[in-house]
């Protein structure tokens, strides 16, 4: 498949640049595979579109405060964008300005400072902090890492909250699984109403994600690694859901990609590691039988996951009604469930 089909004109206005008023009232679009049907609701009625059984499977990852803005020893400013922890203390990072910033210099973020060490590929970075225990740090001092394509300099106070799931837990990701975002306490028991379980699994979100495909053929692009978890609790809901008849519904792109990393003959398997699974046209899913997920960029794996599950002709047809209709798109953008 060329890169270029996965392509399309999307007008700047209509990228989110702040999340909806409230959770729930994003833009609902509902894609049935099966009847080739759409229908525009709010999120606070997605169980009306579910059955009893079904289970939507949630990330719970955390997004860290991965942007850090430091002093160098001359008084200027440098940033350092945390990617992941190597060890206690010790970080992969996009370190700027990079290349005036010397190995072995040490810029100094409120009360501690970080040694920043050698040059590596993709204008990566060691950092080596003077405490093991960086995370503190990150909550006092760090930013939000707001995606790219949110133009608006720095974090604001409200993003501390919007850009994470109300059920995150386990910190570890410098990118928010969107897809999750619409969550509200309400639409919890709107689900348990209807029947509708939910389950967890972690998969930290890397910069990666912010990536766009450069190779002319998707198929040979590939993903960076992330780590992942998946219990044997969840293994067993999930296992239990498709015995009863029920449907695997994946929050996320990123739930998807666990999900089908760890389907061994129809059966969900537990465990931890990492994954680099990456989902392109055509795929066949073995796990996941209905998807929720934002809108992505083009050019993405996280489109070519989407294209795939949705069938091409499909997801391109429901790109152009979101658009027609003036949905918000990417991080804090409207939603999308496809069964």
């Amino acid at each position: 498949m060329h890169i270029s089909e996965l392509d399309y004109d999307l007008p700047e206005e209509l990228i989110a640049q702040h999340p909806a008023d409230r959770r729930d009232a994003s833009r609902l679009l509902v894609a049935d595979r099966a009847t080739g049907e759409m229908y525009i609701d709010v999120y606070r009625n997605v169980a009306n579109y579910l059955r009893s059984g079904d289970c939507m499977v949630l990330n719970q990852t955390r997004v860290i405060r991965a942007r850090l803005r430091a002093t160098r020893p001359s008084g200027g400013k440098a940033e350092i964008f945390l990617l992941y922890e190597t060890a206690p203390g010790e970080w992969e990072a996009l370190v700027k300005p990079s290349s005036k910033i010397a190995p072995g210099t040490r810029l100094t973020i409120g009360p501690v400072t970080a040694t920043i060490e050698e040059r590596r590929g993709d204008g990566r970075r060691r950092v080596v902090f003077d405490t093991p225990n960086v995370l503190p740090i990150l909550e006092q001092s760090g930013d939000v890492p707001l995606p790219p394509y949110i133009r608006r300099g720095r974090s604001e106070p409200s993003d501390a909250a919007r850009y994470q799931t109300i059920y995150a837990q386990e910190p570890g990701s410098v990118a928010a699984p969107t897809a999750g975002l619409h969550f509200t306490e309400e639409v919890f028991a709107s689900l348990d109403a209807r029947g509708v379980k939910h389950t967890t699994l972690t998969l930290h979100v890397g910069y990666g994600t912010f990536s766009p495909i450069r190779a002319d053929n998707i198929e040979d692009h590939k993903l960076e690694a992330e780590h992942f978890d998946l219990s044997s609790q969840t293994a067993l809901t999930l296992n239990a859901t498709r015995k009863a008849g029920g449907r695997i519904v994946a929050v996320g792109t990123t739930s998807t990609r666990v999900l089908e990393s760890q389907c061994v003959e129809g059966m969900i398997q537990t465990g931890s590691g990492e994954t680099a699974h990456y989902i392109y046209p055509p795929y066949n899913f073995r796990a996941v039988d209905a998807l929720q997920t934002n809108f992505h960029l083009p050019r993405s794996s996280l489109l070519a996951l989407v294209y795939a599950f949705g069938g091409i002709d499909f997801m391109r047809e429901a790109y152009r009604r979101a658009i027609a209709e003036k949905f918000r798109f990417y991080s804090y953008g409207d939603v999308m469930l496809i069964l």
